[in-house]
């Protein structure tokens, strides 16, 4: 078989995060399948583009492994690490489902990674990932909320610094609200949390704030929240928002 398949992590946005692997695979992609605003990321080139709206993944997935059985080398695009709430697990999802043609069996299938949206996120706010962590998607489109409101509450009891993707949207506008209630039941309001938007693009923004003030109305669907755990903590800077850490030995808190 000459095609092949690699889902390509983009990446949160800026072309610096892009890894070299990524670029290379990018350039000998014969089609690029993705979420529009995704593909349109891609710089221009003699792919054919198969953009799609956000919420077909397994169809694009399908697409992409049928492609792929016809010979074409297909780049399936995702934002930040296509293995963190995006398309890897959508391409392995439709290759193990029992009616997939056997042929896509037989394509040559690899993930390359990127830059999660937590860890750039992270890196902009300092080490707030430095102990134990956990990420969650506050969405309900593929899990019910009470198994959201489960996870939350749990990670929070257990002691785990958090990231939130998929925070807020249209559709969902007050899924955050209800998610910071849940975590202050468990967690002290003195807790840090990070809004971190649009990281790596030019609109970046950055708050550094506390669960029992934080307004969910500061994030959108391009934030990831973080928040932190029982010993994460502050370091003061000058003219800046403060560094925020998790120190490595667990219970260590000024």
């Amino acid at each position: 078989m000459t095609g092949w398949l690699k889902v390509v992590g983009l990446g949160p946005g800026t072309e610096d995060w892009l890894t070299p692997e990524a670029r290379r695979d990018l350039a000998e992609a014969t089609d690029l399948v993705g979420y529009k605003p995704y593909v349109d990321r891609v710089p221009p080139g003699p792919q054919v583009r198969h953009a799609s709206d956000n919420r077909v993944e397994l169809d694009r997935a399908r697409h992409a492994l049928q492609l792929a059985s016809e010979g074409r080398r297909v780049a399936v695009v995702s934002g930040g690490d296509p293995g963190v709430f995006a398309m890897a697990a959508a391409v392995f999802e439709a290759l193990d489902d029992p009616a997939a043609p056997e042929v896509w069996h037989r394509v040559p299938l690899r993930v390359d990674p990127g830059i999660s949206a937590m860890q750039a996120a992270a890196a902009r706010a300092g080490a707030p990932l430095g102990h134990d962590f956990c990420a969650i998607s506050l969405s309900d489109n593929l899990k019910p909320w009470d198994v959201v409101l489960k996870r939350l509450r749990l990670a929070a009891e257990a002691d785990f610094v958090i990231a939130l993707y998929n925070p807020i949207s249209r559709a969902r506008p007050w899924q955050l609200g209800a998610a910071f209630d849940a975590l202050r039941e468990v967690r002290a309001p003195d807790t840090p949390v990070i809004l971190a938007q649009a990281v790596g693009r030019p609109d970046e923004a950055l708050i550094v704030t506390t669960l029992g003030t934080v307004d969910a109305a500061q994030a959108d669907m391009r934030t990831c929240v973080i928040i932190g755990a029982s010993h994460t903590r502050l370091v003061p800077r000058q003219d800046a928002q403060p560094w925020v850490y998790t120190p490595r030995s667990y219970g260590v808190r000024a």
